[in-house]
């Protein structure tokens, strides 16, 4: 036995498996395929035993994971459409292409499914910016490119967040996120059905770019590593505009059994992919593949993640109706293959078969899974240990909240989302600054609102309660927008699952997540899992980044966070606990990052939810906005910037006073109503037992919060905005 398999990510272990399938030894093309296929950013097979704990089916769920994007009903035979992919490795290297391709596979997941894409979100992660020339200039590549593909594609970047850590450095985080609108009668998926019928190639032709992404994206960044600037793709936006709108025009004619992007493992991971949802077996030609690069293998064809590239599955007989549509858009349809029924996959060049394999076999199904050993890391017992006494109260509060306004977690980051076309499509009804996007559906009356949230320091602290807090706190987002939460997609960012410490921490974050999900009725529908985001020093945070998506009847009943008018009464809702531990506060300001984080309760989450969501209907909030990041005085911040009004708030309370304006306690909001609303509002708080407090008013520039008779902040929203907004500049410079 020669250890070639060691070359494409394998073990032994798993080369004898592939030795049991195939009754002999693979080839080089065909332990290739295995290679590629059987990494983990294909096979799931560290991750995949632990997905039972998730709830992946509904009311709404028409499609769950398993195709290429989930599908949730949102009434009247519509339905949104939706997955979030990471690219980390790639953007690591190349940060401009290794975030316009990732914005790029994402967005043909979605029109895979017969969805046009509506939005792009995303969700970036990158080390300390303060100081760093590596840092600014990942942040700068990665910004550029996701501007630069979703802006060519005409699809708008409505929402996301950016956040910075140390345990980011050298391995920064690109999770993007698309979501499509479509009709119930018009989804497809990427079936290989139908013996005989055409397996057809459209799109750019292959090159050698991408070579053995997916196994790429299964390893540690190391400094070797980060010299495969072949594994990076290029991508070519204008390209896939144009594959979009021949490949949505074709399924309109009913020629098309199936469709299925080439995305990681190229040619390979779809003609499996497809083949295992249909008839069972396909054989292809790779000499008809067309080629940009002379003097390419089969095994270079067969793996390549060339960009913009799709593969259909067609009707035998209307192979020269869809080469015209095609060939009407600018591009080019070969048939390189056919649908079998024989359960194999087999790669001819020309005459002669080069690789010959059970398609099951390459597929998840047939790959090794694995339950790895986990145990508490180290750290856990260190940094929850955290006596609040040996915290120091500010001696000055004004300079605090400023501080906290200026630093790269909390200033605004407009600097990024100013460089995306969020307006694009005249369909966003709230752009980037609040807490969700929302979206009109065209020809209805109803809309979507839609968000990414993570806090990765609360899932290092505690990966369970952290990533159901992560849930939460999306769908807190949502329902300050004034729209229901439907369903969640994930992308699941951690470290090596080889080490025990490591699948700990990934365990308990589907744990937390899936309980979440379960309380908030949100299903899981789709996803992605990314390993081995770390370097040869360290590993990041664990960071389980929650897409979730939400609906509104009414798009004329959604809400935003920002203050409407001087003298509206501002109300705090939910209850304040000395909560510091992993607090914005507490790294910003005394640089720990330990303690308990906040305490979740679903029951008390839920009746809160549930009273904003309904207030919101009714029409007696002005704003909503939930406490997060930063707790109640940052809270407070960000409604007052977008009109520049101010506050004069009045509190008593027994806790310190930096508990009161920088505890992150669950399950609060901020929310303002007008003076005539107010004794309705009460009434039903009363009502349902929502503990409140209401602070004081909204004033005209003035920020004022008094706390026990004491004047703690003074400031001018002026100088507030000009220190948030301007922050983010500064740290580019």
């Amino acid at each position: 036995m020669n250890n070639s398999y060691k070359a494409v990510g394998l073990t032994e272990k798993e080369y004898k498996k592939i030795i049991e399938y195939l009754n002999r030894e693979p080839n080089e093309l065909e332990l290739n395929m295995y290679g590629v296929m059987w990494s983990e950013h294909c096979s799931y097979k560290n991750s995949r035993a632990l997905f039972r704990h998730f709830p992946t089916s509904g009311e709404r769920v028409l499609q769950g994971p398993g195709e290429n994007a989930g599908i949730i009903d949102i009434g009247d035979n519509q339905a949104i459409v939706m997955k979030i992919e990471s690219h980390n490795h790639p953007s690591a290297i190349e940060p401009y292409q290794g975030a316009a391709t990732g914005v790029g596979g994402i967005i043909r997941d979605i029109f895979a499914m017969g969805a046009r894409p509506i939005a792009l979100l995303n969700s970036l992660r990158f080390g300390n910016i303060e100081g760093s020339e590596r840092v600014k200039y990942l942040v700068e590549g990665v910004v550029a490119g996701i501007a630069g593909y979703g802006n060519c594609m005409g699809i708008p970047t409505v929402a996301g967040e950016v956040y910075f850590n140390e345990s980011y450095n050298g391995n920064p985080l690109v999770n993007a996120m698309c979501v499509g609108i479509i009709d119930h009668d018009k989804i497809h998926r990427g079936t290989a059905s139908g013996v005989g019928n055409s397996v057809m190639y459209i799109g750019a032709p292959t090159g050698r770019d991408g070579m053995g992404g997916a196994s790429f994206a299964s390893v540690e960044l190391t400094e070797e590593s980060e010299e495969k600037k072949s594994a990076v793709q290029v991508g070519d936006p204008f390209m896939e505009k144009l594959l979009l709108e021949a490949c949505l025009e074709l399924l309109e004619t009913g020629s098309i059994v199936g469709l299925q992007d080439l995305g990681a493992a190229g040619l390979t991971s779809a003609c499996c992919e497809t083949a295992t949802r249909g008839e069972g077996g396909m054989e292809i030609d790779v000499s008809k593949v067309p080629r940009r690069e002379k003097g390419m293998l089969p095994v270079e064809i067969m793996i390549s993640e060339s960009q913009e590239r799709m593969l259909l599955i067609v009707e035998k007989g209307r192979e020269d109706e869809v080469r015209k549509i095609v060939e009407k858009w600018g591009l080019h349809a070969v048939t390189i293959g056919k649908v079998t029924d024989n359960g194999r996959l087999v790669v001819k060049d020309k005459d002669e078969v080069v690789a010959d394999v059970p398609a099951y076999s390459l597929d998840s199904s047939g790959a090794p899974k694995y339950y790895k050993e986990y145990q508490e890391p180290l750290y856990i017992q260190q940094v929850k240990r955290l006596q609040p006494e040996s915290v120091p109260e500010p001696k000055d509060y004004n300079e605090t909240l400023m501080n906290l306004l200026s630093s790269p977690n909390l200033c605004s980051k407009e600097w990024v989302y100013k460089q995306y076309d969020h307006m694009v499509r005249t369909s966003t009804v709230v752009k980037p600054g609040s807490d969700a996007a929302v979206m009109r559906i065209r020809g209805t009356k109803k809309g979507i609102a839609l968000t990414v949230d993570c806090n990765g320091r609360y899932c290092y602290l505690n990966p369970r309660v952290g990533s159901a807090i992560a849930v939460t706190e999306a769908a807190r987002n949502l329902v300050c927008s004034g729209a229901k939460p439907l369903a969640v997609t994930d992308g699941l960012n951690f470290g090596s699952p080889d080490k025990p410490d490591r699948f700990r921490q990934f365990r308990e974050s589907i744990i937390g997540i899936g309980e979440a999900c379960r309380e908030l009725d949100t299903p899981v529908i789709s996803g992605n899992v990314s390993f081995y985001n770390e370097t040869e020093t360290q590993a990041i945070y664990p960071t389980p980044i929650i897409g979730m998506a939400g609906l509104i009847e009414d798009i004329d009943k959604h809400c935003t966070m920002h203050f409407k008018d001087e003298k509206d009464v501002i109300i705090h809702i939910g209850e304040t606990k000395e909560e510091l531990g992993g607090s914005e506060y507490l790294s910003r300001i005394h640089g720990l990052e330990k303690g308990a984080i906040p305490k979740l309760d679903f029951g008390t989450e839920k009746r809160h939810q549930a009273f904003i969501l309904s207030a919101i209907e009714k029409g007696l909030l002005k704003s909503a906005h939930d406490i997060s990041d930063g707790g109640l005085a940052i809270a407070l911040a960000e409604c007052c910037m977008e009109k520049e009004l101010g506050i004069k708030v009045q509190m008593e309370s027994m806790l310190r006073t930096d508990v009161v304006l920088f505890s992150e306690s669950q399950s609060r909001f901020v929310v303002s109503c007008s003076p005539e609303a107010l004794t309705e509002l009460q009434r039903l708080m009363d009502l349902q037992e929502i503990p409140y407090e209401i602070l004081g008013t909204v004033e005209s520039e003035d920020f004022v919060i008094d706390i026990n008779n004491k004047n703690i902040v003074a400031l001018k929203v002026k100088d507030m905005k000009e220190a948030w907004k301007g922050a983010f500049q500064c740290f580019m410079k």
